[in-house]
């Protein structure tokens, strides 16, 4: 009882920060989210086995080029393409490969175009269409929880059949299923709450999401499988490192940027 105590306040203070941070002012959501984005870094690399100063370096430089100063959409839409081609091979590699190949080339090339523009991706998205939304971050994170939450709780009661059992043997399809009924359903309250873009749209960021979530949660398994670790970190009592809790979004980050830049061109 202690323990589930601890997890709740612990996700509940989580929330609370990102929320208001998100909803206080454009700077104070670009600061925490490089604040976390290093912390998250620090985690990474201690799982594939790699110090560098100077990744660090990069990730507040590619948040402030990227996110803060928007200097060049060519260039973000180099590194969307760029990001996207890694995060698929990495699915390749998740599938296919017993062991992400980690030769230090690779390690660098990983570090910088699946986590790094993880973070960047994920501070643009509220930016998409150049004025700051901070509803639509929020909503993101909304349906990342409800589909991280009831894919745990129906898993958990109800589940059966394995996802990927040798990568994440708790993850189950029934689990999978209920996390994207939730989702679904979370879309249409959020569409009644906000009133921007239509059903359909919801609809299909909540499949999206549903879909990509996952995955990125199955790739940082794979990461921490190899490492031997449990959990990323211990900065969250209860739940593990920051790493353990934006898995989920990171990798799925420059394909939701990608809908609402779609979405945005359509309308």
């Amino acid at each position: 009882m202690k323990e589930l105590f601890i997890r709740a306040l612990s996700g509940v203070i989580y929330v609370f920060i990102l929320l208001a941070a998100t909803f206080l002012s454009p700077i104070s959501f670009l600061v925490l989210f490089t604040l976390l984005g290093i912390i998250c870094l620090h985690e990474f690399l201690r799982l594939i086995h790699l110090k560098s100063f100077v990744l660090y370096g990069v990730l507040i430089l590619f948040i402030y080029l990227f996110s803060y100063l928007q200097f060049d959409f060519y260039a973000t839409k180099l590194l969307l393409i760029l990001t996207g081609f890694i995060n698929l091979f990495l699915v390749k590699d998740l599938l296919w490969v017993s062991m992400i190949p980690m030769f230090e080339k690779k390690k660098y090339i990983v570090t910088i175009l699946y986590l790094i523009s993880g973070f960047v991706f994920i501070t643009l998205i509220p930016f998409y269409n150049y004025e700051y939304s901070p509803n639509l971050i929020a909503a993101v994170f909304i349906l990342v929880w409800a589909n991280d939450i009831f894919a745990f709780l129906i898993g958990k009661s109800f589940g059966k059949r394995k996802l990927l059992e040798r990568i994440s043997p708790n993850k189950t399809f029934e689990g999978f299923l209920g996390g994207l009924i939730a989702t679904s359903l979370a879309s249409f309250i959020i569409f009644k709450y906000l009133a921007i873009f239509n059903p359909i749209f919801w609809l299909g960021l909540a499949i999206l999401i549903s879909l990509f979530g996952p995955i990125g949660d199955f790739v940082q398994s794979k990461f921490k499988r190899q490492a031997g670790v449990k959990d990323s970190g211990t900065l969250i009592p209860g739940h593990g490192g920051i790493y353990d809790r934006l898995d989920s979004v990171i990798f799925a980050s420059p394909f939701i940027y990608t809908y609402f830049i779609l979405a945005n061109y359509v309308s």
